[in-house]
């Protein structure tokens, strides 16, 4: 008697399987569910893992193709001039950090622990340099630092160009990255260790030395760990503001684009690539940690008005916006004058002529059409892929190596990324080689290259919803897209709505995979602005940054619009 009242009170999935083996019976929508992990892990190994290995046995090989083992990487090294490059990186990546990380922990301090006004319009400015890319803060520091920059006699006599330039202009440009994983970090603060303390007179002071720095020690590593990564393999701004001070990621380019360098190329990559796979496996790490330390019964903490605190940190969130609405309203008033610093008439000139007549438009045109393939394709993909491996049944040996290769593309540069997709893709050997020079190529790099995030944000919606939707949807024979499409994309369309925006901001501003993939018919905005500075064309260059910052700004209004109409209806249900 005890069986089948056992039986009756397991879950439904299990009490259908056969008495004979135990096991579950497998529907034929189990089946596409299968065939569809297995495709998921291929897709990932052939446009992720293949390019990275292909680089791999590039950086062992001479250019006939022998096996020369380390010899690249000796004979690299033994150059002083690509030797320096080195040094360099590292003094840079170590400088922003160094700068980046109290300034961005001192911003979010004010945001999660003062009462000063207007916080979140403080915050929504903090992200203004995510909407362009990273070499616009470049081009905006030269038109304020540089020979005729408005102050340049701030510098002393030095040069803009050089380490100077691009320590602070990629201070500019990590500045929000660091800053959301801090506020993150501050806003799991325990409530109660602050009333504690503060019921035996601790001053505020010893509360921070005591309770704060530790309690945000892992978003503080984290985040110096992403601030020095970003800087180690961004492109854009060293090839803008560099001058001749040299850097890895610019290394990589004269020797892929300049002397076709291939095989020396690989090596340099690799280099970048040790870094980044550093950072990643100690960020994965503390994570972990980090998750481990959270307590159920923890309270938020609430801030107290305090009048001389609330007005400092009010003063400090309104200079660091306002410098950053500085570099940014710099680059977009160079658009409109005529030629600088001779004749500041305002013109649409650089729109019309140096964008519309000269045939540049077309790139930003092109990058409008590759971030909508990349959202499109971008939701199916990835959502899809974590909506398989964390809610579907069977193929369990498949589901541990789908998660690993998706964590990869998060410690993997563009750089990199882009060289690997040269190499495997250019390949004459390869099948796959006619998407080399297409749109879908751009589409697939960049779709890879964010992958990452994109997945996290969709594993954590899809952890949210019990398992019991699946399960009794299993029990009645519903197959598993039914119940994706009527319960899993209505309860989980906040998060697909923030994967959408993420993928079309990033797709409008990426420049470091495609500038190696990119042909002639798809040259996109972000490399057009690239190419526009290096012909000494500051005006259109400013134009495009320009009209890429207001796109991706009219994309985030849209969001915030279809995030508060489509929620009010797919999630109805919320309010019964």
């Amino acid at each position: 008697m005890s069986r089948p009242a056992t039986l009756g009170a397991m879950p439904l999935p299990v009490a259908t399987a056969t008495a004979a083996g135990g096991r579950q019976q497998s529907h034929w929508h189990d089946r596409i569910a299968h065939g569809l992990l297995l495709l998921v892990c291929a897709g990932l190994a052939v446009f992720l893992l293949m390019p990275v290995l292909t680089i791999l046995v590039q950086s062992v090989q001479d250019k006939d193709g022998a096996f020369v083992g380390l010899r690249q990487f000796t004979e690299y090294m033994a150059t002083p001039a690509l030797r320096q490059s080195v040094f360099n990186t590292l003094l840079v990546a170590v400088s922003v950090t160094l700068l980046v990380i109290p300034a961005a922990f001192t911003f979010a301090y004010a945001l999660t622990r003062s009462m000063m006004p207007f916080k979140r319009f403080f915050r929504t400015l903090s992200l203004i340099p995510i909407l362009a890319p990273s070499l616009l803060a470049a081009i905006s520091f030269i038109q304020w630092f540089g020979t005729q920059g408005v102050l340049k006699g701030l510098l002393g006599g030095a040069s803009i160009y050089g380490p100077i330039g691009i320590i602070i202009s990629e201070c500019y440009a990590v500045f929000p990255h660091a800053l959301m994983i801090l506020i993150t970090a501050l806003s799991l603060a325990d409530g109660r260790l602050y009333e504690v303390a503060e019921s035996l007179g601790t001053s505020r002071l010893r509360k921070f030395h005591t309770i704060t720095l530790p309690g945000a020690k892992y978003g503080l590593i984290s985040a110096a760990l992403v601030v020095f990564t970003f800087t180690v393999n961004d492109f854009g701004v060293p090839k803008v503001i560099g001058g001749d001070f040299n850097v890895l990621a610019i290394d990589v380019y004269q020797l892929v684009i300049g002397q076709q360098n291939f095989n020396k190329g690989a090596v340099v990559s690799l280099l970048l690539l040790l870094p980044a796979l550093m950072a990643f496996a100690v960020d994965f790490t503390i994570r972990r940690k980090l998750q481990s330390q959270l307590s159920a019964r923890a309270v938020p903490f609430v801030p107290k008005p305090h009048h001389m605190f609330d007005s400092l940190m009010f003063c400090y969130c309104a200079t660091v916006c306002l410098l950053l609405l500085a570099v940014l309203g710099m680059a977009v008033y160079t658009s409109f004058i005529k030629l600088w610093p001779y004749n500041l008439t305002l013109v649409w000139d650089h729109y019309y002529f140096g964008l519309v007549q000269d045939g540049i438009l077309e790139s930003y045109f092109n990058s409008l059409r590759l971030a909508a393939y990349v959202v499109a394709s971008g939701i199916v993909l990835i959502f899809g892929s974590a909506y398989l491996v964390e809610k579907t049944r069977g193929m369990d040996a498949a589901r541990p190596v789908i998660r690993l290769l998706a964590m990869l593309p998060m410690g993997v540069p563009g750089l990199v990324l882009g060289l690997g997709y040269i190499m495997f893709f250019n390949h004459p050997a390869n099948p796959l080689g006619f998407l080399y020079g297409s749109m879908a190529i751009l589409v697939l790099s960049t779709v890879v290259h964010y992958f990452t995030s994109s997945y996290l944000t969709a594993v954590t919606a899809l952890k949210a919803i019990d398992n019991e939707f699946e399960a009794v949807s299993a029990s009645l024979k519903v197959p598993f897209y039914k119940t994706f499409m009527r319960v899993t994309v209505p309860v989980c369309l906040p998060a697909i709505l923030d994967i959408g925006r993420y993928l079309f901001i990033n797709a409008m501003t990426t420049i470091s995979a495609v500038v190696f993939l990119y042909s002639p018919d798809t040259t996109l905005a972000s490399v057009a602005l690239l190419n526009l500075e290096a012909e000494g064309k500051i005006g259109p260059a400013a134009a495009m940054g320009t009209l890429i910052v207001l796109t991706s700004a009219i994309v985030c209004l849209l969001y915030a619009l279809a995030t508060r109409v489509l929620l009010k209806k797919a999630q109805r249900w919320r309010r019964c």
